[in-house]
């Protein structure tokens, strides 16, 4: 099920982002990655300089779209809807950390294959491009 409706439920949602962002840029939350719950996808444009972001409309998480931290730059776009293949679960902490079910394996020249937990990206043996070893 989607946060969407639990976080909209109990309002002060700009005070919950205001804590987060604070704690965020002070160092006190180590993540790659925190989600932005919006209703529909960005134009893909715009998506470039988002961080991760999470899709959900009346209450169904629909997309989960980030930038591919193995530095191609390219965004990766998850179907969350359970009746389609292949499709993901994302989990989100209190912080608004995300979880990531199954591993993401980029298929392009990238190859990338890692694990999104907690908001932080976990590479898979063999899956982290040599070129971002320094970034994570």
């Amino acid at each position: 099920p989607c946060r969407c409706r639990t976080l909209s439920r109990y309002g002060d949602l700009f005070m919950k982002t205001l804590i987060i962002n604070t704690a965020r840029k002070l160092g006190l939350i180590k993540a790659d990655f925190t989600a932005e719950i919006r209703t529909k996808l960005p134009p893909r444009e715009q998506r470039a300089a988002e961080n991760f972001v999470l899709v959900c409309d009346s209450g169904i998480s629909k997309w989960a779209s980030f930038r591919c931290p193995g530095g191609c730059g390219e965004r990766i776009d998850l179907s969350l809807n359970p009746h389609l293949r292949p499709n993901w679960k994302v989990t989100l902490d209190w912080w608004r950390r995300p979880t990531v079910v199954p591993s993401v394996h980029q298929r392009n020249n990238c190859g990338c294959h890692f694990w999104i937990r907690k908001g932080k990206v976990d590479w898979c043996k063999g899956g982290q491009p040599s070129k971002v070893r320094e970034r994570f």
